[in-house]
């Protein structure tokens, strides 16, 4: 079954009628641009064709009740209840399963800016793999945002329902991410990249043109799943944060290139190799903007490579099976590979020719069972529409 049956007939089981509506959010790739979010820099993600759909439908009384194809039961609680539930203290899991924080922390963000609304079932089901990378979370949250924003008549634009999705993900579900990936779910167009400002949130469209151009973005999901509420990417985190305050910076934004060597001297050797990532990988994403925009996508794969290298050794995210998977794709004729998503797991991205789709698999398929690693999940993405309504 397709998705959108899929929630439409999970709705229907739970309710024994059909939803009011559909609406969809899309997972996305960042093409580069890794944990300089939440330090207020630039980044430069797309919208993917795998989407999380929400079949909702507004109840007669004050209760919320939400049930998806992650898990076999149901989690209904009190509009009013949300606030007993959320937020979510620092280093404590939510006091609902976690799969159900995102779009019941959705709700809750809803209402704590005045929206009031009746109770609501929710059904949701995705086709965005889970733990690769690709932001199924932020994928729950705009379907969530999108389907309350309507049937509670909000009235927000697509960049206020990403803010409340980065609420329900930082203050709900308890993980310190930036706004990336909200904004890249809501605001996705096809053929072209999210240029995203995340100090101001402008954001502005960059055509790819990989189609055109006769290229794919091969994604490789190790399989080793991570989780953005657990302790690496809070202590990468902390660590940016100690940085920008010894360099007397407001954040990491206004720390350039020019300022490293004076943070060589300042900063332990830990805390400097986490600045330097963010430092360079701000750069990194401003020329590779200019470079899709000058000489077009076949250019930016040594870009790619370099930011991968970055997370690898400075700010120590990669894991084994993602530099196997950049280094298997680069050596069977990759144009530019890199992980991406948060790290510690999940997937690595490589721009190829497009008739090099089936080798540059074989390699990285083969590489995989060489290392005794579990096989990869390997698939095509082009860049697609953001969150809206299905039906």
């Amino acid at each position: 079954m397709t998705t959108p049956a899929t929630a439409s007939s999970l709705f229907a089981s739970l309710t024994g009628h059909d939803p009011e509506g559909l609406w969809s959010a899309p997972g996305r790739v960042n093409l580069i641009g890794e944990h300089t979010d939440y330090n207020d820099g630039f980044v430069l993600p797309f919208a993917i064709p795998q989407r999380t759909v929400a079949a909702v439908g507004r109840r007669d009384d004050d209760r919320i009740r939400v049930v998806s194809t992650f898990a076999d039961e149901p989690v209904e609680v009190a509009l009013d209840g949300l606030d007993d539930l959320f937020p979510t203290p620092a280093g404590e899991e939510p006091r609902v399963p976690e799969w159900a924080a995102y779009p019941l922390g959705v709700a809750w963000a809803l209402r704590g800016t005045g929206v009031v609304g009746s109770g609501l079932d929710i059904a949701i089901a995705s086709d965005v793999p889970v733990g690769a990378g690709l932001s199924s979370s932020a994928a729950i949250e705009g379907a969530t945002a999108s389907a309350l924003n309507d049937l509670w008549a909000a009235g927000l634009d697509r960049t206020a329902l990403a803010r409340i999705g980065r609420k329900a993900e930082n203050d709900a579900v308890g993980a310190p991410t930036g706004i990336m990936d909200q904004m890249a779910s809501m605001l996705g167009e096809p053929d072209a990249a999210i240029f995203l400002d995340c100090r101001s949130l402008d954001a502005v469209p960059v055509p790819v043109g990989i189609l055109e151009a006769g290229l794919a973005v091969l994604v490789i999901d190790t399989r080793v799943a991570h989780a953005h509420s657990t302790g690496g990417y809070r202590e990468r985190r902390a660590s940016c944060e100690l940085g920008a305050r010894m360099l007397g910076a407001e954040s990491l934004r206004d720390v350039s290139v020019d300022d490293l060597d004076r943070a060589r001297d300042l900063l332990d050797d830990v805390t400097f190799r986490r600045v330097r990532h963010v430092v360079t990988e701000n750069q990194r994403v401003l020329d590779t903007v200019r470079t899709l925009r000058e000489q077009g996508a076949r250019a930016i794969g040594d870009l790619l490579v370099a930011s991968h290298a970055s997370m690898r050794d400075d700010f120590e995210i990669s894991v084994p099976e993602l530099d196997t998977a950049v280094d298997a794709a680069i050596g069977a004729g990759a144009i530019g590979a890199r992980m991406t998503g948060g790290g510690f797991g999940g997937a690595a991205i490589a721009l190829i020719e497009r008739d090099e789709e089936g080798a540059v698999t074989e390699a990285v398929r083969a590489a995989f069972a060489s290392s005794g690693f579990t096989p990869p999940v390997v698939f095509t993405v082009i860049p697609s529409a953001g969150a809206h309504r299905d039906s």
